[in-house]
């Protein structure tokens, strides 16, 4: 069996031509050391912990900043991650600070200042960061803060409540929370994927059925409503007044990484279902198909033309975290999965050449150059793809019976705002105004994705 030392260095000659990049991968001090700087300039991104900022959040959203709120959560778990894999404590205290920070007042990650953008995607990314911290035993909030896995909890149950479901397209959760944002009419994989994917992991964690049943239920309309089809393409989304008939087939490799690791969390808690292992292994195939042409991440809805929205700029660092986890908790995909990884990351350094440090990462991986295009979701794709080397250096995440410390609440969420109950419904001339405003967002992006994915 190769050692992991090894698959690193075997990595790295892959690139090893790359004589002008700014960080060497190729050992544990050197992944250490290159992790260490892309968490350091990807933090520079942030001005929550500064003098009359608001914790937790990237600048924005727009058109105050370029990142909605829920990019924030998402960099909170890229930083746990970190933390993780390199037990560099540098940045838990503001971690910490900006989960806890933006749990809103009925601690579910649900805070008022973003009702106009509140996806169920959206909180369930902060949900998910929680859950993370909970599975690597992040160190734990004062006793009298909300916990981390009482938070997942909540995130999970205000998704579960009857609020949230209804008959159309059979089932569902729909994208947005308030009836009167836009995009409320619309169903998608990443809305249900989050669900799914923390409905699998609490039931690995607590042992608790009843969200592997969600998680199963979960999986089975996503696949009966064909957003995932027989070839494990997932495909964006669709409309309720189409009966989720008039499919988005843009694919996102974000949906691709939240759906694999939620199906890899199920192939564990389940002792390895047959089942489960089939679904783990086909949707990596097809992962790998997609999104990794010639070893390398590539986001194939928006890259080629680059059309990407802020937001899609910082997919692939999420790809490749979760690809990490997968390889650890489903045995059976760690090979394929590493070497993956490690050509892809190879390809993501040789990008980092830019700014006025000569270390600053683009986002077009393949070309093996920096690009110019600069932000918190590229350097968050670097940083991620680097540490994540590392997920053999590390224990694997836990359960409450294997050394969890992180305290629930079964019934967390429960005084939660459905934001349906005293919200008037759109009128004609709402949905009508809505639909132009679609039709106009949708004429400006190259292709017929971009709206449904801004704000996640």
């Amino acid at each position: 069996m190769i050692s992991p030392t090894t698959r690193i260095a075997a990595a790295v000659l892959l690139g090893s031509g790359l004589a002008n990049a700014a960080y060497s991968i190729g050992s544990v001090a050197e992944i250490k050391a290159a992790s260490k700087q892309l968490a350091a300039d990807l933090v520079a991104y942030y001005h929550g912990n500064e003098y009359g900022q608001t914790p937790g959040i990237l600048p924005g959203p727009p058109p105050a900043g370029d990142y909605y709120w829920w990019e924030g959560g998402a960099m909170w778990g890229t930083l746990i991650d970190y933390w993780h894999l390199t037990g560099d404590e540098t940045y838990n205290n503001i971690t910490t600070q900006a989960l806890l920070w933006q749990v809103g007042p009925n601690k579910d990650y649900m805070p008022p200042n973003v009702t106009a953008s509140l996806g169920n995607d959206d909180q369930g990314f902060w949900g998910m960061s929680a859950m993370l911290a909970a599975e690597v035993k992040f160190p734990d909030p004062p006793k009298d803060q909300p916990q981390w896995l009482a938070l997942a909890q909540a995130v999970f149950n205000t998704q579960a409540s009857p609020d949230r479901h209804d008959n159309t397209c059979n089932g569902g959760l729909r994208w947005q929370i308030p009836l009167s944002n836009n995009g409320y009419n619309y169903k998608n994989s990443i809305a249900n994927g989050c669900f799914f994917n923390l409905g699998a992991r609490l039931a690995r964690y607590t042992g608790n059925t009843t969200y592997a049943d969600w998680a199963e239920k979960t999986w089975d309309w996503v696949t009966s409503v064909g957003f995932i089809d027989a070839e494990y393409n997932i495909y964006d989304g669709g409309h309720v007044e189409h009966n989720c008939t008039d499919i988005n087939k843009a694919q996102f490799s974000y949906n691709n990484a939240v759906y694999l690791l939620g199906a890899a969390y199920m192939y564990n808690y389940t002792n390895g279902s047959a089942i489960w292992e089939q679904r783990t292994a086909d949707l990596l195939n097809a992962t790998i198909r997609v999104f990794f042409p010639d070893g390398i991440a590539y986001e194939v809805a928006c890259e080629e033309h680059m059309s990407c929205t802020t937001d899609m700029l910082s997919f692939k660092g999420y790809l490749h975290r979760w690809m990490a986890t997968v390889g650890r908790i489903a045995p059976f995909t760690h090979d394929k999965i590493m070497a993956v990884l490690q050509t892809s990351t190879a390809a993501a350094v040789s990008t980092c050449t830019g700014g006025a440090s000569g270390r600053v990462c683009g986002f077009k991986w393949s070309t093996k150059a920096y690009d110019g295009l600069q932000g918190a979701g590229q350097q968050m794709n670097v940083l991620a793809a680097v540490s994540s080397l590392l997920i053999d250096q590390t224990s694997g995440p836990v359960t409450n019976l294997t050394g969890g410390t992180s305290s629930g609440d079964p019934n967390a969420g429960a005084s939660s705002d459905s934001f349906n109950g005293h919200v008037t419904p759109p009128t004609t001339g709402d949905k009508a105004g809505a639909g132009i405003l679609t039709f106009i967002i949708l004429g400006m992006a190259v292709g017929t994705f971009g709206w449904m994915s801004t704000g996640v």
